[in-house]
């Protein structure tokens, strides 16, 4: 039997379809496309196909876009958005315009064309890690940056062009509309219960228990109560911490938790295609009533997505999604899986 569930954050409402019960064996993988480490701009031995790179780290002391690199961040060859167009506002009859502005990079995550996140060591997550959390840091030091998103495409229905490990980070002059539906969430919660809704959410899954995947002593995973797609899931520190970029105290944790999480979702669905996105707290900058309780309210979190299901007409006229999955039922399968770290 059907029923709808309402997102705490954002208001949402989804249709766990339970009548649609389906099995992880339900969900056929997808053939990955793989171009062949020769023509592969990600790979060692091919930075000079890949603009030149803007930060990397280098054990032995490399010298700049040549080998001898084990995280490497580039500009996106064919980017959303440009840094080298100047910021312009306008307005066109009723309708806002702005300028391309933005800056778009990719994190290519190991030298290994084969391996995926979950195949790296805890001590290669951890630096992945790191580096994406100094790219963070570094475009928020450019306040016509309002947001800067982390996210990556693993499989070409997630939208990846190449199977090389990598991950993109996007800056805007506007905070994304998503985003924003969770700050304004998140600060009505605070007004009134004067608590960190993430905060409270984690403490009610943790005192569940039946939608945790995985935990150690500073992060978790769980399948969200309201959950959009099949085996969703959302990781996030137990302490309250706003901002990604910043979250540093446990990295290795952090690291040791993301990759148990993806082994699992790797085991139980048979390497399916997948999205994951870091939801982190906008670039502040003083400004007249501008988000005033956000370092009380917010706490960053990612949201991980397989993609096994599509989006069809009844999502796009209502803005509720369709789980034939109840993440009850997900997250049994994926605690039960067997991780190696």
């Amino acid at each position: 039997m059907a029923e709808l569930r309402k997102d705490l954050v954002t208001g949402r409402w989804v249709i766990i379809a339970t009548a649609r019960g389906k099995r992880p064996t339900d969900f056929p993988p997808d053939v990955k496309e793989n171009k062949g480490k020769e023509n592969c701009p990600f790979c060692t031995g091919n930075e000079t196909m890949t603009p030149p790179e803007i930060y990397a780290i280098r054990p032995n002391g490399s010298a700049k876009n040549t080998p001898g690199w084990t995280v490497r961040v580039v500009p996106n060859k064919y980017p959303a958005l440009g840094i080298d167009f100047p910021l312009t506002k306008k307005g066109t009859g009723i309708y806002d315009q702005m300028s391309g502005f933005g800056a778009h990079e990719v994190i290519v995550e190991s030298v290994d064309h084969e391996k995926t996140i979950e195949d790296l060591s805890t001590e290669q997550i951890r630096d992945v890690i790191t580096v994406c959390q100094d790219r963070v840091q570094d475009l928020h030091k450019d306040v016509r940056f309002r947001y800067v998103l982390l996210f990556k495409n693993e499989g070409p229905q997630a939208g990846a062009s190449l199977s090389h490990p990598h991950s993109q980070m996007i800056a805007t002059p506007v905070t994304p509309k998503r985003v924003k539906e969770e700050l304004v969430g998140a600060e009505a919660y605070y007004k009134q219960k004067e608590r960190c809704i993430f905060c409270d959410i984690v403490a009610h899954e943790k005192e569940v228990g039946s939608r945790i995947v995985y935990e150690n002593e500073h992060f978790i995973t769980y399948c969200p109560f309201a959950s959009r797609f099949p085996f969703e899931m959302c990781l996030l520190p137990k302490t309250h911490e706003m901002n990604f970029h910043e979250s540093r105290t446990h990295v290795v944790e952090m690291a040791q938790c993301l990759k148990a999480t993806m082994e699992k979702l790797d085991g139980v669905l048979n390497h399916p295609q997948y999205n994951y996105v870091f939801h982190t707290a906008p670039n502040l900058f003083p400004r007249r009533g501008y988000w005033q309780t956000i370092h009380e309210d917010f706490h960053w979190h990612l949201e991980i997505i397989p993609r096994l299901t599509k989006i069809a007409g009844f999502e796009w006229g209502t803005g509720f999604y369709i789980n034939p999955v109840a993440p009850e039922d997900a997250a049994k399968y994926l605690r039960e899986a067997e991780v190696s770290v």
